[in-house]
């Protein structure tokens, strides 16, 4: 006979929806919970010691974005892009991106060029302390930045959806069984540089061209056809630090 999950009380966790959401998308993109991962609400919920009710929401939220997958009769799991959706994500980037680096060069301020130099620094901090998971998560932040810079709102909401699911793709076929994950090419932090010096000088076409090139060297190091790794243990991920 299964066992009732023994309710929780809300009102001794503050820990809000936006919390979760947060954490969840952060274990994700950290590349802490690989594609393919189911998100069982009971377990979840036991994990942020809530209600099973305030999981369900979360998890919507992260269907809506195309981070998580609702199957019948199999329930929600971290979505597994396959490899015809892993090329249209590189396609659709490669149509909006550029245009994006176009009008951040327009509207970019000294404090957003300086916001795109510090994170390309601590992208190449991350490679030197071995923190691919980290270098990874700043690659996506670079493109980000460039978005939020160019005050296009739809295609930077858009570019937030495709940069999560591009981390989905990298850890799905990005690396060999076992090894560590990859952020893309190696010298992914040079050719953002060489992106940013074409973006100080104004040179929309240049930059544009660099984008392109760049996504296409990212894509170009996929690995199709690689098994995804075994599911996480979601109490360890989510649940409370072992006390000393």
């Amino acid at each position: 006979m299964r066992t009732a999950t023994a309710p929780v009380d809300d009102s001794e966790t503050p820990v809000s929806d936006e919390t979760i959401y947060e954490r969840l998308v952060a274990a994700i993109l950290d590349q802490r919970l690989p594609p393919g991962t189911k998100l069982v609400s009971d377990r979840l919920a036991q994990a942020f010691g809530v209600s099973r009710t305030r999981i369900h929401p979360v998890l919507v939220r992260l269907a809506n974005e195309r981070i998580v997958t609702f199957t019948p009769r199999r329930g929600a799991a971290v979505a597994q892009p396959t490899v015809e959706e892993a090329r249209e994500v590189f396609e659709v980037r490669r149509m909006i991106e550029p245009r994006l680096v176009a009008l951040f060069i327009e509207a970019a301020s000294s404090e957003a060029l300086q916001s795109l130099a510090d994170c390309i620094a601590d992208e190449e901090a991350a490679h030197a302390a071995g923190d691919t998971v980290r270098a990874v998560r700043l690659t996506g932040e670079f493109h980000l930045r460039i978005a939020e810079g160019s005050g296009h709102q739809t295609l930077g909401r858009i570019l937030r959806e495709l940069v999560f699911r591009t981390s989905l793709i990298i850890m799905r076929y990005g690396t060999e069984p076992g090894s560590r994950p990859q952020p893309g090419p190696a010298c992914a932090c040079q050719e953002h540089r060489r992106l940013l010096d074409a973006i100080r000088l104004g040179d929309a076409t240049e930059a544009a061209r660099f984008m392109r090139e760049h996504l296409e060297q990212i894509e170009s190091q996929l690995r199709f056809g690689q098994r995804p790794a075994g599911p996480p243990d979601l109490a360890s991920l989510f649940g409370p630090a072992p006390t000393a």
